[in-house]
């Protein structure tokens, strides 16, 4: 008890000083002196990552910003053009082309399997003479700075467990995601920011769980931070009526005060991470509301990005925001955008989607490459799975559905480490198959650390009694689409 009081005496008679001769810059200074006297004992308690950025071999990559397309776009309509199969379209689908696969319960009942062949055109984009999309335009100016894999496919299909599994290594929930393992194994480069950010976007489809963003069993000090659609983009940031910036700061250093007599008392790792979390949120204050205001960029920027990027919480926003956090050293940004799950009405629902999403991403290559960014930031697109050949629903001249496919969909990366302007995999005439280069989810999660530096097999948490990793048992680097 003796102990305890000497020390809270000694806070209080510090502040007093400095209130009574220095006034907020003795107390800033103090508050920055109480916090670095602290390293040792935070860095005690928290578990060790097992990698440090380049440990492993040379990372091409700093930073990720990662789309995720939640809901599945249709790799068909997008990106896997089939000509062929305007001669097949409203015909069954062979048997020898489905080989037995299991339907989900949307489309399990259905008597026939009508081919539905996209109503879209496509064309051969850039140099590289990538296929692409006629909703696509603004992409099509990226197809020389993009990897387009056609190969990818998944384990699961239904959307939960599907996009659970390629944000987490598993299917099933719990696991932590890709952000915070990558925030586990580098940490962070900037002090006054989230190592970790998730932003959303679009409306309807399926929900987006905060364990998407989580950071399952590791210290919680890793999970995502995400980002509302707001003017205040961090809830509770804001100091209430009444309480200013010193009276938070003395708030903030008396919670320290007990928070690390219990950690040196208890030694829970999760008292550290309380004890850091208060002084990063307290940073924030200052930090964030410049981060946010967009209103600082200029009309060019806005111009490339479209005027959707001038509404808060939009994806068009988002990306401009995702540049943002990139240049101020955060290490791994998720952009989810909902609305992709396209079972009916696809034509007018995908023109939609492509509408509010296609200038917005290529925006975010063209920016991060302008200001010199992209060797060193890696971009990824990617929905959970694909979609089926065979139509869901009435099959009209005008209209279609797609049910959800998990043997073959469509992905792209760019920039940090990924060679650009190339195409990888492919899929039979049908687009339901894979016939060329098959790529697990494991691999991509796998090329994805590599680009960062990690190697996927050794950036490892021991939990009951076992060594999880993001990639579980499985995973190899997919070295073709390295640069």
């Amino acid at each position: 008890m003796q102990n305890m009081t000497d020390q809270l005496t000694m806070q209080v008679n510090r502040r007093s000083f400095l209130r009574q001769n220095t006034a907020g810059v003795g107390l800033a200074a103090l508050a920055t002196l109480l916090i670095e006297s602290q390293t040792d004992i935070l860095r005690a308690a928290e578990p060790k990552p097992t990698v440090t950025s380049g440990l492993h071999f040379p990372a091409r990559a700093k930073r990720v910003i990662y789309l995720s397309q939640s809901g599945a776009p249709s790799q068909l309509d997008l990106f896997d053009y089939k000509p062929g199969l305007k001669k097949f379209h409203k015909t069954e689908l062979p048997d020898s082309i489905r080989q037995g696969q299991r339907l989900t319960g949307m489309t399990s009942g259905q008597k026939s399997f009508p081919i539905a062949a996209s109503m879209f055109k496509f064309a051969r984009q850039g140099e590289s003479g990538t296929w692409m999309s006629e909703l696509m335009p603004h992409t099509a100016k990226i197809a020389d700075e993009i990897c387009v894999v056609k190969s990818l496919f998944t384990e699961a299909i239904n959307h939960d467990p599907a996009i659970t599994f390629l944000q987490t290594g598993s299917i099933q929930a719990g696991r932590p995601s890709m952000g915070s393992w990558i925030s586990y194994g580098l940490g962070s480069e900037n002090r006054d920011l989230p190592t970790f950010v998730a932003l959303t976007s679009g409306a309807g489809g399926q929900p987006l769980y905060d364990r998407l963003w989580g950071s399952g069993f590791l210290p919680t000090k890793h999970q995502g931070v995400k980002f509302r659609r707001s003017s205040d983009p961090v809830l509770f940031l804001s100091n209430p009526p009444g309480i200013d910036s010193e009276l938070r700061r003395e708030m903030l250093d008396e919670l320290g005060t007990l928070n690390r007599m219990a950690l040196e008392e208890k030694g829970d790792p999760e008292i550290a991470t309380r004890i850091s979390q208060y002084e990063l949120a307290f940073r924030m204050q200052t930090s964030v509301p410049e981060l946010a205001d967009l209103s600082q960029e200029s009309a060019e920027t806005f111009a490339l990005y479209g005027e959707q990027a001038k509404q808060p919480g939009t994806y068009a926003a988002n990306c401009l925001l995702a540049r943002r956090l990139a240049e101020r050293g955060v290490r791994f940004i998720q952009l989810y955008h909902r609305g992709w799950d396209h079972h009916l009405n696809l034509p007018s629902k995908i023109k939609q989607l492509t509408g509010e999403t296609d200038q917005a991403t290529a925006a975010l290559i063209l920016d991060l490459k302008q200001r010199g960014m992209l060797d060193d930031t890696l971009v990824v697109w990617a929905g959970e799975f694909g979609r089926t050949v065979y139509c869901q629903g009435t099959l009209t001249a005008s209209n279609y559905g797609r049910d959800h496919h998990p043997r073959c969909f469509t992905v792209w990366a760019a920039g940090g480490g990924i060679k650009p302007g190339m195409t990888y995999g492919a899929t039979d005439d049908f687009s339901y198959n894979i016939t060329e280069n098959p790529l697990p989810v494991h691999d991509l999660n796998a090329t994805i650390l590599h680009c960062l530096g990690i190697d996927h097999k050794k950036l490892t948490f021991k939990f009951q009694g076992r060594d999880y990793r993001l990639t579980d048992v499985h995973g190899n680097v997919a070295q073709p689409l390295l640069s």
